[in-house]
């Protein structure tokens, strides 16, 4: 991979036994920025290089994903709840307070759910292209998921083909096609069965039934977003996105009311990829219109 897209110190924690890596990168007010899935703090790299002259920016890598330890299903559980901890560990090893999370795709539950449980380290919140709740009314299961979800096929798809991964680098982006090297860098993680377990786990561990692992912490996240209420929210959303669609915005709308929404109908999921100057632009605003000190 081109190092000057992701010219970053590696920084790393032991979280139960694995290497947990993550970027910590500039000073001041701290930034926290969870991933989702099929990507890695690699999607953060320009939010990074904006924010660090001023700002203390920490993008971390989940287990199993961009380059944190891949260990079996055998020693690390790949649920929702796993994710959690790991953040848990992280936020409490920096010692970080006052934090603006910034969240996209399984990093909305993910960071949400930590947020939840500590509203009382939550100043502001960037939202981009996620749930941090159930399928919102009126919203289907998407076809593509369903089929990554099923046993053999899905494996063969998503662990053997890396179709999920190559599928989000054609099919996330909608402005405009992504770049060779982009592409590239979001690939590397994930070059051979082993390395793509946990792209395969997130998609099985979406909730849809109570009997499903991550079913009642989704369904406490869901219940606990009234504490976070009053939090300045900026919302960046693609319009094209096939999966977190308009019933999502809708849903994270009428649960903040006075968050700052701005769509993009020309783009897709990958918003920080089809819309990184704007959105850019808008986080920098929005944390300068929101000034922690002020509300101290």
């Amino acid at each position: 991979m081109n190092n000057e897209l992701y010219p970053f110190q590696a920084h790393y924690l032991d979280s139960a036994g694995h290497r947990y890596h993550y970027v910590d990168e500039g000073e001041g007010e701290a930034v926290v920025a969870v991933h989702g899935n099929p990507t890695w703090s690699f999607y953060w790299r320009d939010l990074i290089k904006t924010l660090r002259p001023r700002y203390r920016v920490i993008a971390l890598d989940h287990i199993g994903c961009g380059r944190s330890d891949k260990p079996s299903a055998a020693n690390y559980k790949y649920t929702m709840q796993s994710r959690v901890d790991d953040l848990t560990r992280l936020i409490e090893h920096l010692g970080l307070e006052k934090i603006t999370l910034v969240v996209h795709d399984w990093g909305g539950a993910i960071g949400m759910a930590w947020a939840v449980a500590h509203p009382e380290l939550v100043s502001r919140i960037v939202v981009l292209n996620t749930g941090a709740f159930h399928l919102p009314d009126g919203k289907g299961f998407p076809s593509s998921l369903a089929l990554a979800r099923t046993p053999l096929l899905g494996d063969l798809l998503v662990r053997g083909a890396n179709a999920f991964v190559r599928g989000a680098n054609r099919f996330c982006v909608t402005r405009k096609p992504m770049p060779r090297d982009v592409a590239d860098g979001y690939l590397e993680p994930y070059r051979n069965w082993r390395d793509r377990l946990a792209v395969h786990r997130f998609i099985q561990d979406i909730p849809l039934r109570e009997s499903d692992p991550a079913f009642s912490l989704i369904q406490d996240t869901q219940d606990g977003l009234e504490r976070l209420r009053d939090k300045p929210m900026l919302i960046g959303w693609g319009m094209k996105d096939f999966v977190f669609d308009r019933h999502f915005l809708a849903e994270w709308e009428r649960r903040f009311p006075n968050a700052a929404v701005h769509r993009f109908e020309d783009c897709g999921h990958y918003i920080m990829e089809d819309a990184s100057d704007e959105i850019l632009g808008l986080v920098d605003t929005f944390l300068n219109e929101h000034p922690i000190e002020a509300r101290a």
